[in-house]
Formats: C-alpha cells, sequence, structure tokens
C-alpha cells in the first residue's frame, strides 16, 4: 500500500456502504477520518483497516451540528490535506402520510439534507483556497422521484441533489469534483434483507442479483475520484443489472 499525503473524510460510516467507502480508501493510502453517531461502533472497522496496515481516525459525529461537522473536517485537514469528503447519512424511513409527523419529517430533513449542505460547505471551505479536492454525496432512488410513503425521504433527498448540483456548477471551475451517487436499488444490509423478507417473503431474497453489495458502492465512489477533471461525472446512477428501472 502506497500512503498518501492526504485524507478522506466519511460522513455516516455505518457498518455497510460507509464502511466499505473507508476500507476502499484507506486500502488506497488514504487516512480515513471515519465519523458516525455512535462511535463506539466503529471499533470494528478500525481494528480491520489497521490489521490490513490502512490508517483510521474514528469519531462520534452528529452530521447535523455545524460545530461538530467543522471541527471533524478541520482535524481532518490538520492530519493531512483533506482531498475527498463523503457524505454517505442514509435516513431511510417509511411512513404513511397521515403517520408522518412533523418531527420525522423534519429530523430527515436534517439528517439527509441540511447535514449534507454543512459537510460540503465545511469541505469546500478547507479545499476551495487549495484550488482542488472531492465531495460525493450518496443519493438514493428517492432522490428521483417520490414513493409511497416516502414523502419526508425523498424530499430531503430531491434537497440534496439540488444542494450538490449547485455546489458542482460554483465549484467544479475551482477544480472541485463535486458529484451526487444515486443508488437505485435496495443494498445488501440487514435491514433491507429484514424489510423485503416482511413485503414478500424470504423468495425475495433468493436472487442475488437484486441487492447490491456495499462494496460495490464503494468501487464506485473510488472510480469518481479517479475522473479526470476533462470527463468529470455529476451524476451516477448505480444499479444490479438484474434490478428493473
Amino acid at each position: 500500500m502506497q500512503k498518501r499525503n492526504a485524507t478522506a473524510a466519511v460522513i455516516g460510516a455505518g457498518d455497510y456502504i460507509g464502511a466499505e467507502i473507508a476500507k476502499k480508501f484507506a486500502a488506497e493510502g488514504f487516512t480515513v477520518f471515519a465519523g458516525r453517531r455512535d462511535g463506539a461502533k466503529l471499533e470494528p472497522l478500525v481494528k480491520e483497516i489497521e490489521a490490513a496496515g490502512g490508517s483510521i481516525v474514528a469519531r462520534t459525529l452528529d452530521a447535523r451540528k455545524e460545530d461538530e461537522v467543522a471541527a471533524f473536517l478541520n482535524d481532518a485537514d490538520k492530519h493531512a490535506p483533506l482531498e475527498v469528503c463523503i457524505f454517505n447519512v442514509g435516513a431511510n424511513v417509511n411512513f404513511p402520510i397521515l403517520e408522518t409527523t412533523d418531527r420525522v419529517f423534519r429530523k430527515v430533513w436534517e439528517m439527509a439534507c441540511w447535514a449534507g449542505f454543512l459537510a460540503g460547505r465545511e469541505a469546500a471551505r478547507l479545499m476551495v483556497p487549495r484550488g482542488g479536492g472531492n465531495i460525493f454525496f450518496t443519493g438514493a432512488t428517492a432522490s428521483l422521484r417520490g414513493g409511497s410513503g416516502f414523502a419526508a425521504f425523498a424530499s430531503a433527498k430531491f434537497g440534496l441533489r439540488a444542494v450538490a448540483q449547485s455546489m458542482a456548477r460554483e465549484l467544479g471551475p475551482k477544480n472541485i469534483h463535486v458529484a451526487h451517487l444515486i443508488i437505485d436499488s435496495g443494498v445488501d444490509t440487514a435491514w433491507v434483507r429484514e424489510r423485503r423478507e416482511q413485503l414478500w417473503g424470504k423468495e425475495a431474497l433468493n436472487n442475488p442479483d437484486l441487492l447490491m453489495p456495499p462494496a460495490s458502492v464503494a468501487a464506485s465512489y473510488w472510480q469518481l475520484y479517479q475522473q479526470p477533471r476533462s470527463a468529470w461525472t455529476f451524476e451516477l446512477e448505480i444499479r444490479p443489472f438484474g434490478e428493473k428501472w
């Protein structure tokens, strides 16, 4: 592994997608700063990355709090120049519209949209003076269309996509690659498997081509990072070949 004098920040380093992103960038020589609401849950990820020879700094982080996000990214940048910031907070919930409370709607928006704005802005503050960097956002099918029961989630994801578009148009000329990754598929996580089994029965889990491995999402982010600036992608849609769309 060739060590880089650079950091990659993963905001929303959960057990599946976030963890795989962290492992991929650590394997490529970055020092990874990983943040999630319960920092203690990052211990297995830290052990795995360090056992493989990688470097990781794990932090408890509430991505909805401006001071915490700023401190997290500033600490990453002080360790080594912040080259990549990936916002991967989920907030996927499903409630019938009559059961969607004000608290639920507001919290989902704070987690999936407001927090993304904070992450992108604070990363840009560090990258603009250096004239380069990468800011990537995790989107979903709900970024493009609202589904039954997804009023809160879709509105937040629509908003995050708009934030990412605006940032890309503003920061691209400053040599900062802003991209939005739309995961148009169920990702192979315990929550998704449980939900699919409840909705459609165990047979819904028999086809492995309909669930996307988290490592495939991480590979897509790595591909975005490697793109030359003469051919940057803003929006990348990914789905398993067995997914209907």
